[in-house]
């Protein structure tokens, strides 16, 4: 009985709180390893093609019967962006909030990619490959493959990390 937990000495008043050291850490783990990008502008643009490859790829993959008679769109790929919006929401809402033109934007390009006349799982792997290349030419100086394996597996959280620049620069809270 003498033993008292952490999570029961939390106060949940100020829900903010609770969530804002994940999202710091976060920010600030993203932060600190990309201070030294070689290639600044084909990084910037690496990442959103990274997570467009990645979306479609899962977009392409084929899905239950279910997930047809719900809706044309629900797919794995979709899937993958709801969830991503819900952890967005848990970490920071204003965070979220900002991200949802984001995640729509990636939506409808994936979409229209879908849409197109090439297959595509074609297209995801070569946006992918693009993507993971433009990484690696980034981040050759800070540890090259090791440091892009790290990237792909934050490669959600880098938007997000963006946006958190903007608003500190706006004054907009996080």
């Amino acid at each position: 009985m003498g033993h008292v937990s952490h999570f029961a000495t939390l106060e949940f008043s100020q829900p903010r709180d609770f969530c804002m050291p994940e999202t710091d850490r976060w920010l600030s783990d993203y932060g600190s390893s990309h201070s030294n990008i070689c290639f600044p502008g084909l990084y910037w643009v690496a990442v959103p093609v990274l997570v467009v490859g990645v979306v479609s790829l899962l977009w392409s993959l084929p899905v239950p019967a279910e997930f047809a008679a719900i809706s044309p769109v629900l797919n794995w790929g979709s899937t993958f962006l709801m969830v991503t919006v819900v952890y967005y929401f848990i970490i920071s809402v204003s965070l979220a909030i900002g991200m949802l033109p984001f995640v729509l934007g990636i939506t409808v390009l994936v979409v229209w990619l879908d849409r197109s006349i090439y297959p595509m799982p074609w297209l995801a792997a070569g946006l992918i490959f693009a993507g993971i290349a433009g990484l690696y030419a980034g981040q050759y100086a800070n540890g090259g493959a090791r440091a892009v394996l790290r990237d792909i597996q934050l490669m959600m959280i880098a938007p997000v990390w963006v946006l958190s620049i903007l608003y500190r620069r706006l004054g907009i809270p996080y």
